[in-house]
């Protein structure tokens, strides 16, 4: 079987608001076969996400400090619970069609767990599955967080990677399951290039999916 054709568009900061209404665009048309299997790489303003999970005690912070931060509020159809988005991040939505063979939604959750902890092992980070929890794990904290939706077996939303990110900012909520977090720049003590670990991650996707690229940069 040739391996199935997959389309990045890279498009650095984009409102939240905005990234859904792609998101929905996008898979449409992956659904009809109008566009390949699409991994859209973007990072958000300072965003708090709600998940089918969430329930009222996830965010911690009052209203006020939300608004002095600048940070805004969106409720999701993705699981999950309470996650942010931000700067220093690199959010990664797969829009791909399960269809007809990898048709496993806790599949596809491991195997993009195993896409960024492939990408961890790029830049010599230790990170792990933990039992019970879903993301990415190492020895000082949750890396990365992933939250999906799939209907008609084409999914979106998709996996947060903490790259740069400010960390305190996850102190506005209870993080997923309370666990610490931690970025790539705290665990490697120095600040990481974004569009180095943007290709790292496109690479581990292509080969974890067992896709062929198709064009990693946006086309006007």
């Amino acid at each position: 079987m040739q391996p199935r054709t997959l389309k990045v568009e890279r498009l650095g900061r984009v409102e939240y608001g905005a990234a859904l209404d792609l998101q929905k665009h996008t898979e449409r048309a992956v659904l009809t076969g109008a566009q390949p299997d699409t991994l859209l790489l973007l990072e958000h303003p300072h965003t708090l996400t709600l998940g089918r999970r969430a329930t009222e005690v996830g965010i911690i912070a009052p209203d006020a400090v939300l608004k002095a931060r600048g940070v805004t509020v969106f409720e999701t159809n993705r699981g999950g619970k309470t996650t942010y988005h931000g700067l220093g991040q690199i959010v990664g939505y797969p829009i791909i069609n399960l269809s007809p063979n990898r048709e496993d939604v806790h599949r596809f959750v491991r195997d993009l767990e195993e896409v960024l902890i492939r990408t961890m092992s790029d830049f010599d980070i230790e990170a792990f599955r933990v039992d019970g929890l879903t993301g990415v794990h190492t020895p000082r904290g949750k890396v990365a967080a992933i939250g999906v939706h799939i209907a008609r077996w084409v999914t979106t939303h998709g996996f947060a990677l903490n790259v740069n990110a400010d960390l305190s900012y996850f102190d506005l909520i209870i993080a997923c399951e309370g666990e610490p977090v931690t970025s790539m720049k705290e665990l490697l003590d120095r600040e990481v290039e974004m569009s180095a670990v943007e290709d790292r991650i496109i690479d581990r996707f292509a080969e974890v999916f067992e896709m062929s690229l198709d064009d990693r940069r946006v086309t006007a």
